[in-house]
């Protein structure tokens, strides 16, 4: 149930950022309105959207039948879970259109000038290959002033309004730590996360390579050419599968300017 939460939660917040209102939302079933430029994005209907434009006319968006529960799987619409071809379209189009951002905290101040600090901020996935593939997401801000590392981030972040034109009365402080440099150190709080996890998916992952490797070679003749070389194609077949390895892929990020105020409260 929380893998579903976290879908629904993904949904909700990528629907509400470009402006698609959730019409229906009951017991893990969503129906949401595509607008025009999400419909044309995401529903596959090239044909359609280049004869409206082409004649003039106003588009009749889709809606979009979403469902996150798993006892609602039955039902008419769109079952949504970890690899669910929706999913990964959703994670796509955030991919190729929203890597990058700078966002300024919003401030309501008079006559007072107040310092915006810095922090660069990251969205990571580590994926884990064994038996199985498990992907873990990390969200970590970089304070571009002192250094400070907070992980994770984009949930504390959430309760402040965020915006893309800085305040009045406000001016970004600027950063002591090159973006290069901050980003090399959040690669380093990674790699260190990297190895401080459980190996015991690494280590059953061989397990299963050496049984699956010894009863290759128990079933074919060696001594047969033809044999011997279908046997080592199987061999790398099989390499490729078990062998552990982990890959890091960024998925957005930026340079958010926050409140002295908000910075304490992230750092405590």
């Amino acid at each position: 149930m929380k893998e579903a939460a976290a879908h629904e939660q993904f949904i909700r917040s990528f629907f509400y950022e470009y402006e698609c209102p959730i019409v229906s939302d009951e017991n893990g079933r969503l129906v949401v309105q595509l607008t025009d430029k999400m419909d044309e994005a995401l529903m596959n209907r090239p044909f359609y959207w280049h004869y409206i434009k082409k004649m003039g006319r106003q588009g009749d968006p889709m809606s979009l039948t979403l469902i996150t529960n798993p006892e609602l799987t039955e039902e008419k619409g769109e079952y949504i879970h970890s690899g669910s071809p929706r999913l990964r379209q959703l994670y796509r189009y955030l991919l190729e259109n929203c890597r990058y951002t700078k966002l300024y905290e919003a401030v309501q101040r008079f006559n007072q000038q107040s310092p915006l600090v810095p922090w660069l901020i990251v969205n990571i996935r580590v994926s884990y290959y064994g038996k199985q593939k498990k992907d873990e997401i990390l969200s970590i801000g970089l304070n571009l002033i002192h250094g400070t590392m907070v992980s994770p981030i984009m949930e504390k972040l959430e309760k402040y309004q965020l915006e893309t034109t800085i305040s009045d009365y406000t001016f970004p402080m600027t950063p002591l730590i090159r973006i290069p440099s901050g980003y090399q150190r959040i690669l380093s709080f990674i790699h260190d996360h990297i190895e401080s996890t459980d190996r015991t998916w690494a280590n059953k992952a061989l397990e299963t390579l050496e049984e699956e490797e010894q009863l290759l070679h128990a079933f074919f003749q060696k001594d047969d050419d033809e044999e011997r070389e279908f046997m080592e194609k199987e061999l790398e077949g099989l390499k490729g599968r078990f062998t552990p390895r982990v890959t890091v892929d960024v998925l957005n990020g930026g340079l958010f300017y926050l409140t002295q105020e908000t910075t304490n409260e992230l750092i405590k």
